[in-house]
């Protein structure tokens, strides 16, 4: 087993890369691409396309080195009967789930928009965690999965910082997870939001996990090569 330390706040954090794995949560084109979701509901999805780069050479490393990566969906089935209604009904028609949207029927699995988009697309050997929730652990088999493989340590990345990271995050100390947060490869469509969302999950001595960035994941990486 090989052991790294990343440098992390609150603490540098040591990882054994055999039980370590990347999640990449909700990089979908109705949240980053003009005419889904996200900007339907007034958001700025370019605020998003930064974390694009970033994510691109962490996965490339994971890959390299035949580490765990691991993808998440945001979306409903068809028929919606895995959506309540506090969800569905929040939003004025024609903006709420399930209804006509430029790219298909609004965070409905299968439809256009639910996809992932191209540049940071799964491999068909790659798993991809298919969620009806914010957090990637609700009504999905993540932590089975992760426990099958015997995974302890999880490098978090994707959108929105504030929403599905941060609820995941939780998820996974709840069950016993190290989360490290790697704040480049998340964004928020509110600036503020994004960094409230990274002081919750580090202050108090971590109380949710550690926070980090892409370049100090990759210098620990390379150090294992």
């Amino acid at each position: 087993m090989t052991n790294v330390n990343i440098q992390a706040e609150p603490t540098p954090i040591d990882v054994k890369l055999d039980e370590t794995a990347l999640i990449v949560i909700d990089m979908q084109k109705d949240f980053l691409r003009h005419g889904g979701y996200g900007e339907s509901l007034g958001n700025d999805v370019d605020l998003l396309a930064r974390t694009i780069a970033p994510i691109q050479q962490v996965i490339k490393a994971m890959r390299d080195r035949a580490m765990l990566v691991i993808h998440t969906r945001e979306g409903h089935l068809p028929d919606l009967s895995d959506c309540p209604a506090t969800k569905l009904l929040r939003w004025p028609e024609g903006r709420r789930i399930g209804d006509q949207g430029p790219m298909g029927r609004i965070l409905i699995r299968g439809e256009e928009g639910h996809g992932i988009i191209d540049e940071v697309a799964p491999l068909p050997d790659e798993i991809v965690i298919d969620k009806p929730g914010k957090n990637a652990f609700y009504k999905t088999d993540l932590e089975a999965v992760l426990r099958e493989r015997g995974i302890v340590n999880l490098l978090v990345a994707g959108v929105t910082t504030d929403v599905c990271c941060s609820t995941t995050v939780s998820g996974a100390n709840d069950r016993g997870f190290n989360a490290i947060v790697l704040a480049d490869c998340m964004a928020a469509y509110d600036e503020t939001r994004h960094k409230a969302a990274l002081e919750i999950i580090k202050a108090q001595g971590g109380i949710f996990g550690w926070v980090t960035d892409s370049q100090k994941v990759l210098q620990a990486l390379s150090k294992a090569a």
